[in-house]
């Protein structure tokens, strides 16, 4: 098992900065109308995923780390939203709205578990 000495060697950070990329990606498509509404949005949330992981990480105290996994995944719930949203609005392919979400739900269940296994 691999000695964990830093967010970068989490499982659930690299996953998250994935996320990340692929939200990117998608909110690239967005029409220019919504440059400052539901992609700026999209992008907070999805980075705020990571940056939680990391920030909590850093804290090293079991407690703060786990408000901040709580926090990455409200930032989850917020994302879900949002792509769900775009994919009503047609503005990215039900597709591609499909498998980000099942990317989020897969960090969502990671991260959950991840926090249970958290001694405080």
């Amino acid at each position: 098992m691999a000695v964990i000495t830093s967010y970068r060697d989490l499982t659930i950070w690299n996953e998250a900065m994935d996320l990340c990329e692929r939200i990117y990606h998608l909110t690239g498509r967005f029409p220019k109308n919504e440059q400052y509404g539901l992609v700026i949005q999209m992008r907070r949330a999805v980075v705020s995923i990571p940056s939680n992981i990391a920030e909590g990480f850093v804290r090293k105290h079991p407690k703060e780390f786990k408000n901040f996994l709580s926090i990455s995944l409200a930032s989850i719930a917020e994302l879900d939203t949002q792509l769900t949203l775009s994919a009503r609005l047609n503005y990215i392919p039900h597709e591609d709205v499909h498998e980000a979400l099942a990317a989020s739900e897969l960090l969502s269940r990671r991260i959950t578990k991840f926090y249970k296994g958290i001694r405080t």
